[in-house]
């Protein structure tokens, strides 16, 4: 039996997520293979190699200002110095010729420090409005500090650093840096193939008739939306009628071709509920009762083919309960797959603006938007907390989470509070 097995065979006792996650994502490796692209075309993508450097950054020295480059030594240890300007150099254009002491140079920003003949050349730069030309010379003040405005070599990027290390998702200020470096492509990791589906004879397609009994399907596109902003690959299976031949054959097949499958609802014990066996006839799946607030059930396991498992994720099936269960539980093991490093989402200690009274032993996770009030930024609890109340998430900006100790919240509290951009970014 292989780890990904041995991983279902506890019972449906509660667990808490983080044991929960803990256990799971033990058997996990990142599903998705490696391609290069063009760094314009990496945003948002996980890199899969250490990124290096290969020169210095700056290239050069170099000055950080407009103004005047100058010796530090050059100059009168109280009040004023007045030196002849003998050189200009532009940025993308060195100067061609070492320089004597006791002079100055024009010099722009980003433009590279002049030579000296008798070794260094001048290390310190005035900004030129602090200087006054007078003719062929130009009049400095005193009390400038040594190296002043002189941007070295290197001080930001030394050859042979690592600047960046696989499983980072890249952001604008990394496609910048690797820019910066030189690269033209860089290695990152495919997008990971998900397939999403809904089963229920209920469940219609938006624009469809909607018959007596019937709902539309707002956990499926809220899935794939959320998926897709993780950067995966999204497979729409569409919706599954209530017939467990078909669902079984559904699902064998697109294990084949995916590296994640998810859905909500339809894997309760429940007669008409065949997702869980089919997922379970197909390799194995476990039930798990989780101590949370909203969702609590979740279905992780995964369908066997010729070559690895395919992990599954069965999240509940009310549309608040999906998306909070997907952005806390699901979104750790997405990013695993996909060749994340660290998907954990930073959390922002703010006060609360509300009194709550919770049970100990679950974590519960509050819909919350974020106030200014007099007292500063505090955070807000959305009067109404039922899972089927998707208004909630829509008119609200994070989540505030609740360890399982805690027992309650009172005003001013500070709290955990977790934004939708964190989780969903």
């Amino acid at each position: 039996m292989n780890d990904f097995d041995e991983c279902f065979r506890t019972g449906d006792e509660r667990r808490t997520v983080a044991d929960a996650l803990q256990k799971f994502n033990a058997t996990l490796v990142p599903a998705a293979g490696i391609e290069r692209v063009r760094t314009r075309d990496a945003l948002g993508r996980i890199l899969a190699e250490d990124l290096v450097a290969l020169a210095d950054i700056p290239p050069y020295d170099n000055s950080a200002v407009d103004g005047y480059a100058v010796w530090f030594d050059d100059l009168a240890t109280a009040g004023e110095t007045r030196l002849p300007v003998v050189a200009r150099v532009a940025a993308g254009h060195p100067l061609a010729h070492p320089l004597a002491r006791r002079h100055a140079t024009q010099i722009f920003t980003g433009a590279p420090m002049p030579h000296g003949i008798d070794g260094a050349g001048p290390d310190t730069v005035f900004m030129v409005e602090d200087c006054r030309a007078d003719g062929a010379d130009v009049i400095v003040p005193g009390g400038i500090k040594r190296g002043a405005n002189r941007r070295h070599a290197g001080e930001d990027v030394r050859r042979g650093d690592v600047v960046l290390k696989p499983g980072s998702r890249l952001r604008p200020q990394d496609i910048g840096m690797a820019a910066s470096l030189g690269f033209a492509e860089i290695a990152i990791y495919s997008r990971l193939r998900v397939a999403v589906f809904s089963t229920g004879d209920e469940v219609r397609e938006p624009g469809s008739v909607l018959n007596p009994g019937s709902i539309f399907d707002a956990n499926r596109y809220a899935l794939m939306s959320m998926l897709e902003r993780l950067g995966c690959a999204v497979s729409d299976l569409g919706i599954f009628p209530d017939k467990a031949e078909r669902i079984r054959s559904a699902l064998d097949r697109a294990a084949g071709s995916h590296d994640l499958l998810v859905t909500s609802g339809g894997v309760s014990r429940g007669e008409e509920d065949h997702v869980r066996s089919a997922v379970a006839a197909l390799g194995a799946v476990n039930f798990w009762n989780l101590a949370i607030k909203p969702g609590r059930p979740i279905a992780l396991g995964h369908i066997r083919t010729l070559d690895r498992p395919v992990p599954f994720i069965g999240l509940p099936g009310n549309p608040v309960a999906v998306m909070v269960t997907f952005l806390l539980i699901a979104r750790p093991i997405v990013m695993r797959l996909a060749g994340a490093a660290d998907a954990a989402p930073a959390a922002f200690r703010v006060a609360a603006g509300f009194d709550f009274k919770k049970k100990a032993g679950r974590r519960e996770w509050l819909r919350s938007r974020l106030i200014r009030s007099e007292q500063g930024l505090v955070v807000d609890k959305f009067p109404e907390e039922g899972s089927g109340i998707l208004t909630s998430m829509v008119a609200t900006d994070g989540l505030v989470e609740l360890a399982e100790d805690n027992t309650g919240v009172r005003r001013g509290d500070l709290v955990d509070f977790l934004p939708y951009s964190e989780l969903m970014g």
